[in-house]
């Protein structure tokens, strides 16, 4: 009888033990991404075809990103998508992983013109894959504005005061310094002097009377728009791309003077330990297909011109793949800023002054 008890509680035990062995965790990819870069519209199928789950978050700038890894959260995600201006500093620090570039059959396809950059290269390895790229324009409300403002100058317009909107991130400082003609050579935006800083936030202290809010997220700045309570920003195609799908009357222009624009890559943290998933994941989006995927949601210009191909003429001349070399001379790319402490500190006292 005793053993026969025993038994009892010892099978139910057993079954508990083996059966919990035997039933497998679902992994999960940890992402720090801009928006966009995790729409259920690919992502889903990359989650079905791999029984995994993709979990992001977003950022709302280069420094949110850097000050999050520089405190520690890199072991917190596997894929991060860095933009031009920051991703040299984090291949610097060792927050990512150098790639395996065989891994990533898609690579080759991708444009020579991104790839060739210097900005993910170290020590002969290459540390992040270019994604997605474009430029940061001036948005515009076309009820208010029938033809395309055709200078940057337009937001310091006094008939618009407390209609505006920039983006909080220092691309407002890059082009308040585009204004004052200090882009010449245009890398010149992402080394200015004391000097030339000065005159900066000078600029932008006259431009206050006429802020709105400053957005922190593309969501922010569309309702800003929705809302009607903003008329010009300097925004993401995503933002113009969104506002047109509600069928809001918005125009999308490059100014005279041209604008920065970013290029964003998508890396591996040296922390991940979902490697193997994470680089399935990085092949995944960069294919053809996928990045088509990507520009239906984000309306940015993707990566691998293979995309070009699921698209319809009037796609390829709206995101410029037509005409790449000469549409990029109107485009500042971000680079890294070496004094990049100095430019937040001038960021925060415009944010600081009332």
């Amino acid at each position: 009888m005793k053993v026969r008890a025993w038994l009892g509680l010892l099978l139910p035990l057993m079954a508990t033990i083996f059966s919990g062995s035997c039933t497998k965790k679902t992994p999960t990819l940890n992402m720090l991404v801009w928006e966009g870069y995790a729409d259920p519209s690919f992502v889903k199928a990359f989650e079905d075809a791999h029984h995994c789950k993709v979990s992001a978050s977003y950022m709302g700038s280069s420094d949110e990103l850097t000050t999050k890894l520089n405190g520690g959260a890199a072991s917190n995600y596997d894929v991060i998508s860095p933009s031009s201006d920051v991703a040299t500093a984090i291949a610097t620090k060792g927050f990512a992983a150098p790639l395996d570039l065989t891994r990533l059959p898609s690579y080759s396809q991708l444009s020579p013109q991104l790839t060739s950059l210097p900005l993910v290269r170290l020590n002969g390895q290459v540390y992040g894959v270019p994604f997605m790229w474009g430029p940061d324009p001036l948005i515009y409300d076309t009820t208010v504005f029938p033809q395309a403002p055709d200078t940057w100058n337009v937001l310091w317009d006094a008939k618009y005061r407390g209609k505006i909107s920039v983006w909080d991130d220092l691309s407002t400082i890059y082009m308040a310094a585009q204004v004052l003609g200090y882009d010449n050579p245009p890398s010149q935006l992402y080394n200015l002097s004391d000097d030339q800083l000065e005159a900066v936030k000078k600029k932008l202290l006259e431009l206050k009377p006429n802020i709105r809010k400053m957005w922190s997220t593309g969501g922010e700045l569309t309702n800003l728009f929705q809302n009607h309570e903003v008329v010009a920003a300097m925004g993401w195609p995503l933002m113009t791309n969104q506002l047109r799908k509600i069928n809001f009357p918005v125009g999308e222009t490059i100014p005279k003077e041209n604008t920065t624009g970013w290029i964003d890559h998508l890396m591996i943290t040296s922390g991940s330990e979902n490697k193997d998933l994470a680089y399935a994941f990085l092949e995944y989006m960069i294919e053809a297909q996928t990045q088509k995927k990507v520009t239906d949601v984000t309306g940015y210009t993707p990566a691998n011109p293979g995309a070009a191909q699921f698209m319809t003429p009037e796609e390829v001349k709206g995101l410029h793949l037509d005409d790449v070399d000469n549409y990029q001379k109107h485009l500042y790319f971000w680079e890294n800023v070496p004094r990049r402490a100095k430019y937040n500190e001038i960021w925060n006292e415009v944010k600081a002054a009332q």
